[in-house]
């Protein structure tokens, strides 16, 4: 008896075993990146709210200098002799002094959206002024904190600027 070399080969079980892991792996990764993705968009309406609220608040500072609304001395927290209150504070509306996170603020703020209407309960804000080691005390950093939850993840940005006595 002879035998005659097969020209039909397959697969071991170790070599589908070991191309099935490669698979579920590969499949694994891509739900996590796609879960990862949904998260960040679901969140994405707030990012927008966060960087325009931080804008808002320095450039009411800006504003009130520039206007002379407030004193250069006026132009920081509560804490060092100024009109900012000191720590995080949930979004307000701007009181008459048309600053926010100050002692005459409003209610907390609703922004309207066509078709909806979102009160900004889960966000805060912290405007923190520090004076910049200078020759003559004239500059000040001012760093605005917004901080929110959206789906159990709590989420931070942060806005930094100089602003100078000098308007």
């Amino acid at each position: 008896m002879t035998t005659h070399p097969s020209s039909e080969k397959g697969f071991s079980l170790a070599e589908t075993v070991v191309a099935l892991g490669v698979l579920v792996t590969g499949v694994l990764g891509a739900a996590a990146v796609l879960t990862a993705g949904m998260t960040n968009l679901s969140s994405s309406p707030s990012d927008v709210i966060t960087s325009q609220k931080a804008s808002q608040a320095i450039e009411a500072v800006f504003a009130a200098r520039d206007s002379k609304k407030l004193t250069w001395a006026q132009i920081n927290n509560v804490s060092n002799g100024g009109v900012f209150l000191d720590g995080p504070k949930s979004l307000t509306t701007p009181g008459l002094d048309g600053l926010v996170n100050t002692a005459d603020d409003g209610p907390i703020e609703t922004i309207d959206i066509p078709n909806q209407s979102i009160v900004l309960t889960a966000f805060t804000r912290e405007i923190k002024i520090q004076d910049v080691a200078s020759e003559n005390g004239r500059l000040r950093m001012i760093t605005v904190t917004v901080t929110f939850t959206a789906a159990s993840v709590k989420r931070t940005y942060t806005l930094s600027t100089y602003i100078s006595s000098y308007s």
